[in-house]
């Protein structure tokens, strides 16, 4: 654990063998073992050595282990403070979690845009029977599907931003739904 000055200068140092969760007493702190710290200031540098010092730290067990399946624990208003809390720590690849964030929003209307396609599908008339609607549809919802997983990776692993990578799928496809619904005979 290091601190600097104003300067960027390291005043502090510390260091351990090994850092540990103490519930003992009904208190829960770390302990830090086998400890040396560092003063450093303009006149030199001063070391004590010490085998325990308790530590305050921001900071619990649980939070140490990364549940990759935490996203689908949470409840909305539980990932959005979740998402804040972890950006105030500086913490990196938070795309993944803001993604499905703005996706929980951006699904229902996934639901009601591809069931206005297969509406809209389903209501033409064509000689050759319903093998073809049913294939467009499929297709249609696959092309989908492809879409939104590349929008999501491109917001994971790049710079693609989460909101756009949430919408649009959809707006695309609102497009597609639209251009669909004016070629449909009445």
């Amino acid at each position: 654990m290091d601190r600097v000055n104003k300067k960027g200068k390291l005043v502090y140092n510390l260091r351990a063998q090994s850092i540990r969760w103490d519930t003992t007493g009904g208190k829960k702190r770390w302990v830090a073992l086998q400890v040396v710290e560092r003063d450093i200031d303009s006149l030199g540098e001063k070391v004590t050595h010490s085998p325990e010092k308790q530590l305050r730290l921001n900071i619990v067990p649980e939070e140490l282990v990364r549940d990759e399946y935490l996203k689908d624990k949470l409840t909305t208003p539980e990932l959005i403070r979740f998402i804040k809390r972890e950006e105030l720590r500086g913490t990196e690849g938070l795309n993944a979690l803001k993604v499905e964030r703005f996706k929980r929003s951006a699904t229902p209307f996934t639901v009601i845009l591809l069931t206005f396609i297969g509406a809209v599908i389903a209501c033409r008339r064509t000689r050759v029977g319903s093998g073809l609607h049913l294939a467009l549809g499929i297709i249609i919802a696959a092309i989908f599907v492809i879409a939104d997983q590349f929008s999501t990776v491109f917001a994971v692993k790049g710079n693609f931003h989460p909101v756009l990578a949430a919408w649009i799928p959809n707006l695309v496809f609102s497009l597609v739904a639209l251009r669909l619904y004016q070629t449909t005979p009445k």
